[in-house]
């Protein structure tokens, strides 16, 4: 029976491939790599459907592995996407889900950890939905892995 690598082993993006390719060498922030957490708190003041965030800049050569929101009120209809000013729901998509208090709610999108980044790049959060509440706190924690 055979043994198959992973993608990342196997140097390929077939998981079909049951040797290394001869030379490779794994990524450093996939196998290995240094994980670093970014965070940021938002103070909740009644911002309104349409505001944008911009909540850190990751650097050159991270790998998004998950992020998580935690919201100290509920945060009714709205929602929230993480992404970038191109791509604005890389991250995360418009997807609701911030009604619990208190209770971290994970994210993560397939493809967005396929790479590292190859320049620096600013992360920003979309509310649609709705309006943020007068009061509280938001905060968006997310993942990435370095070259070690």
């Amino acid at each position: 029976m055979p043994t198959y690598l992973s993608n990342e082993l196997a140097g390929t993006n077939d998981g079909r491939t049951t040797a290394a390719v001869l030379g490779t060498k794994t990524r450093g922030s996939v196998v290995n790599g240094r994980v670093k957490r970014f965070r940021a708190t938002i103070t909740l003041s009644g911002q309104i459907n349409g505001d944008l965030f911009q909540l850190f800049t990751l650097p050159v050569g991270a790998s998004f592995i998950l992020g998580s929101t935690v919201n100290s009120v509920s945060l009714g209809g709205a929602t929230l996407g993480i992404g970038t000013p191109g791509a604005a729901t890389k991250y995360r998509g418009q997807s609701a889900g911030l009604t619990l208090v208190d209770t971290p709610v994970l994210f993560a999108a397939s493809g967005a950890g396929s790479s590292e980044l190859a320049a620096e790049e600013p992360v920003f959060a979309t509310l649609a939905g709705g309006n943020l509440p007068a009061s509280g706190t938001l905060i968006i924690d997310m993942l990435v892995s370095l070259p070690s």
